[in-house]
């Protein structure tokens, strides 16, 4: 690919308000500069008859793909990590931590930090996720409770100093003392305050979203569920009407029905697909490490050594095909759910998340159940399966 001028023909493109088919999309510069039926004829077309042209994948909560782990803090690690989520048509990324000794925490903060400054050649970093050390044991999940820390503001600085501005999420537990203090703290330096692995009741949750908090951390999952005398965490962010919550949509996680309940409640704006995806996604069954507990991996499922779940394997192409498969949800918002809808909880939807015009050429190629064949990033060519790139050859 030597110009950077150049029409996409695809059979179908997922644009933000609908599905065209035989249009051409025009990228120059790196940009989306039109879509039109009539292309003109002084500019070159990568012809891909047969595949779906989607806006690119933002899967906003990983640890690990491939190997590698975010808590590796290594700049190799995010690289595997990349270039192992370009393959599944993610275009950005928030490195998500777990928790580990403050010292392992902060080395993988300051790690984070300087690839989001740098950039990997894959999927890009777009920021900082902690999912660790403030929560409670209730529903510590794969978190070892050894080690978690008090929630003050000298230890979220520590880690907003180290991350050189790339931390964008802090998940916590809204029943810690002065959780509050600190949710209204991280909003107002900009900094999403999500709630997770909690055993904190509706009325704590409904407290802690008023203080500020934006949602709940893979909803259902690490927090406690709805009783018909106490609606809990996971009713609180479901009726709130601002919350969001994440999905992971692995058919494992979450039952078919709670998927379509989720989806009934808060509608196609504020469900968004993650992947939890750990160190053992793309690998072989076996035993892994997620933070400094075991985790066994069988048959793609990660558990830990008392049978809680450990994060996942999954990929977003995979959320988006299962949420498709599983519900009634129409295919654009399933695909919006892990593009649009995150790229607008994150603020970078002016720029990323679906295809329109004037916003990055951050997409997807997919066959009709939802293989990716390529991701670009920018216009330029990222990941590409098997002979596809020749089309790419002007």
């Amino acid at each position: 690919m030597k110009t950077t001028k150049y029409y996409i023909h695809a059979s179908e493109v997922y644009t933000e308000k609908t599905i065209l088919k035989g249009s051409y999309v025009l990228i120059e510069n790196g940009k989306i500069a039109d879509i039109t039926q009539s292309p003109k004829q002084d500019i070159a077309i990568a012809n891909l008859h047969g595949f779906n042209l989607l806006p690119g994948f933002l899967d906003l909560h990983i640890h690990g793909r491939e190997g590698a782990d975010i808590m590796d803090a290594t700049p190799k690690a995010i690289e595997t990590i990349s270039t192992s989520l370009a393959k599944h048509g993610v275009v950005g990324f928030l490195a998500t931590t777990v928790t580990s000794t403050w010292d392992n925490t902060l080395a993988a903060f300051e790690n984070i930090g300087h690839s989001y400054l740098s950039q990997p050649s894959g999927a890009q970093v777009l920021g900082a996720y902690n999912e660790g050390l403030f929560f409670t044991e209730d529903h510590k999940g794969a978190h070892d409770e050894q080690y978690f820390l008090p929630l003050t503001k000298e230890n979220i600085d520590a880690i907003i100093t180290v991350s050189k501005g790339s931390l964008k999420v802090v998940a916590l537990a809204p029943e810690l003392p002065e959780s509050d203090e600190i949710i209204t703290y991280l909003a107002n330096k900009n900094i999403i305050p999500m709630l997770g692995h909690t055993d904190a009741n509706f009325e704590q949750t409904c407290n802690a979203l008023h203080a500020g908090a934006c949602g709940g951390v893979h909803v259902f999952n690490g927090m406690r569920g709805i009783h018909h005398r106490d609606p809990g965490c996971a009713g609180a962010v479901l009726l709130d009407r601002n919350a969001y919550v994440e999905v992971i949509a692995d058919g494992v996680h979450l039952h078919p029905s709670i998927l379509d309940l989720i989806y009934r409640l808060k509608g196609p704006k504020k469900m968004g697909l993650i992947s939890d995806c750990i160190v053992a996604g793309g690998m072989k069954d076996g035993t892994y490490k997620l933070g400094m507990l075991e985790v066994k991996v069988t048959d793609g499922i990660a558990r830990t050594a008392t049978g809680s779940l450990a994060g996942s394997t999954l990929t977003l192409e995979k959320a988006v095909n299962n949420l498709i498969s599983l519900t009634e949800i129409p295919t654009l918002e399933a695909v919006h759910m892990a593009s649009l809808v995150p790229a607008e909880f994150l603020g970078v939807s002016d720029s990323l998340g679906s295809i329109d015009i004037n916003k990055r050429a951050c997409l997807t190629l997919v066959d009709n159940d939802f293989n990716v064949h390529a991701t670009l990033i920018d216009g330029k060519l990222v990941y590409c399966k098997g002979d596809l790139a020749k089309h790419f050859y002007f």
